[in-house]
Order: structure tokens, then sequence, then C-alpha cells
């Protein structure tokens, strides 16, 4: 049927999703705007927490922008994400002061305790592992945050511990 609702997670429920219908309003009021890719872009992600493939075409076809060019801005600047993000998002340091003290351990414990990847979401989407170059707490090397709370001078034996408080919730 032409009207019928997606549910909100696309699990075949009825529960509504007006998320495409937020996405269409902002895309509708950047219509006319020089340079407004950017600003919808944020906010789409925003609405859904990573760019939709379906809704990025609306934004291709709404626009008049081509795919490459959205693909090509979505993918440059690392705050857009084009896959759903996990409940929470752990974020391991690998800048130079970190990466000797041993920041690559820390991830590697994460991907064998949690059984993901960098970059990648753990299959019930409870966290998203990534590698990123300075949080800005070199003095805690090495540091990694989940969601805004900072987490410094680790070891490996540190991680089991902090990842239980999360999984409790």
């Amino acid at each position: 049927m032409p009207n019928e609702q997606k549910c909100c997670c696309n699990c075949g429920c009825n529960e509504k999703d007006d998320r495409l219908e937020k996405a269409l309003e902002i895309i509708n009021s950047y219509k006319d705007v020089k340079g407004g890719l950017m600003p919808v872009l944020q906010q789409i992600q925003n609405i859904y927490g990573y760019l939709p493939e379906d809704v990025l075409k609306k934004v291709s076809d709404e626009l008049n922008i081509p795919m490459s060019e959205i693909y090509g801005v979505a993918t440059f600047y690392s705050f857009f994400s084009l896959k759903p993000k996990g409940e929470h998002i752990i974020r391991v340091c690998l800048g130079t002061a970190c990466y000797v003290k041993g920041a690559q351990q820390i991830i590697d414990k994460i991907s064998e305790e949690l059984n993901v990847e960098v970059n990648d979401t753990t299959k019930d989407g409870k966290f998203t592992l990534e590698a990123t170059r300075c949080l800005g707490a070199c003095g805690l090397a090495p540091v990694m945050m989940i969601d805004s709370k900072v987490y410094g001078r680790l070891t490996p034996d540190d991680v089991p511990g902090i990842l239980k408080e999360y999984e409790q919730e």
C-alpha cells in the first residue's frame, strides 16, 4: 500500500515512524538555500543517528544534488555516519601519547570483550567501537570515552569492569 507507514525500527510492528516526515520537512526548508546540503545532512543524522541510504536518495531527488556528491560529503566528514550507531559510542584515542602508552591494547581488549571490530556496532546494537585521534586528555593516556564520560590511565584489565557498567543498563 502506498500510504502504509513503515515501523520505527523495521521490525514489522505498527508503530508509526515520524522521522521520514521530519526529514522531508528539513529537506524542503533548504530547497532554495545555496550550500544547504551540510545542514540537511546534520539534521537528518540528528533524527536517525546516521544517514540512511533511502533518505539520502530523497535528499538527492528533492535538492537536485547527485548521490555521488552527497556521498562525497558524507564520507569526507568524520562526524557523518552511513551505518547505524550503537546505544553507547566507545571512542579510544590513538593519538601519539595514547598510542605509545598502550591504546591499541585497549582497543584489542574491547574488541575481544564485545566481539566487535573498530568502526562497527555490536550485534545487539548496544555499542559502537571507534578509534579516534586526539581526545584532548594526553596527560591521562591511554584514554577512551564512552558517550561523554572519559576514562584515563587505562590498562586492558580495566576494560571488562568499565563495560559491565554499561551492559547492566
